[in-house]
């Protein structure tokens, strides 16, 4: 039970003295991990303090990642690294490049002394849920991509709520929370808008659109620049069985759809940015290089993450609009 001392006289909390003697006995050896802490009532008991307080206390740990609870067992070390002040829960849709370069750019951003801990729902709200269930009360911040799926709101509601930041793609029930989000509908726009007179030399635009994993801001965005632009479009599932024509420019979501009509242009013999345009989603390092560069409207990650961190260091609270542009290159 010394491995919890209290001082009453003191003029620091008494919750903050708890966590204090645990870190201190974890750096002395006292506790390694795996060892079980005094119980919360034995400290209680002991030094005549409220439940909460002991509680107040062992949430913080818990949060860091240094102690955990077992239900029915009591709390744990869990980790010998008393120098993370943040533990941060992030829950992506999916891996891919870019999500990559969020991630690591979002590490460098928060510095060494805060944990982060990736999972992912691939786009299944049941496994989001469960995500989110089993990690309620571990982390001091929670950063999550909804992508598009319904009912996010009522699983975030078991979290605090000010402890959750909406990243990437937000919805309107969400607007509650802080987050750092694209504007897919103006983004996709505003991009063509920019790209006109080279989308103008083609007689038709094609979006391959997965109403499953892709906004729907996005498809919003490009029927109106479309019927705006009095522009001939189609919108289609996928290209994997689709035969080219000359005079189409596609609009494409992800990067095997990239792939698949960079391999169809070859084995149709049609000239890229002639007699097929492309312009892709989500800017990447590949997309310089390949094919002499293929055209972009791309949302910056870099500074989507840098704002994100910002926000988490500074306990900010506010709902920021992340930039997009398009990039012009040879596939247009």
């Amino acid at each position: 039970m010394a491995i919890v001392p209290v001082i009453e006289e003191s003029s620091i909390p008494k919750y903050k003295q708890i966590v204090t003697s645990i870190e201190d006995a974890i750096v002395s050896g006292a506790l390694k991990k795996g060892d079980k802490l005094p119980s919360l009532n034995s400290i209680k008991n002991q030094h005549s303090l409220s439940r909460d307080t002991v509680l107040m206390a062992f949430n913080e740990l818990k949060m860091r990642g240094v102690i955990q609870s077992i239900v029915g067992k009591g709390y744990y070390v869990t980790s010998e690294d008393i120098d993370v002040k943040q533990k941060v829960f992030l829950l992506f849709d999916e891996f891919n490049s870019f999500k990559e370069d969020l991630y690591n750019s979002f590490l460098s951003n928060l510095g060494v002394h805060v944990q982060v801990d990736i999972f992912f729902h691939h786009f299944n709200k049941d496994m989001f849920g469960k995500l989110i269930n089993d990690n309620v009360g571990n982390y001091s911040h929670y950063v999550v991509m909804p992508a598009n799926l319904i009912g996010t709101q009522e699983v975030l509601k078991r979290l605090p709520e000010d402890k959750v930041y909406i990243l990437d793609q937000t919805h309107a029930n969400l607007d509650t929370y802080p987050s750092v989000h694209q504007n897919f509908e103006k983004d996709i726009y505003n991009g063509l808008l920019e790209g006109k007179s080279l989308i103008s030399k083609y007689k038709k635009m094609v979006l391959s659109f997965s109403s499953e994993k892709q906004p729907e801001g996005i498809l919003n965005g490009f029927k109106l620049f479309c019927e705006n632009e009095n522009i001939d479009y189609e919108i289609v599932d996928s290209i994997k069985n689709r035969a080219l024509k000359k005079g189409e420019v596609y609009i494409l979501l992800d990067d095997k759809s990239l792939i698949r009509i960079i391999k169809k242009i070859k084995e149709q013999q049609l000239l890229l940015g002639e007699e097929i345009g492309i312009i892709s989603y989500n800017e990447t390092l590949l997309k310089e290089i390949v094919e002499g560069g293929i055209t972009t409207i791309s949302t910056d990650f870099n500074l989507m993450s840098k704002r994100l961190a910002e926000m988490i260091l500074t306990n900010e609270h506010i709902q920021v609009d992340n930039p997009s542009r398009l990039i012009i290159r040879k596939s247009l």
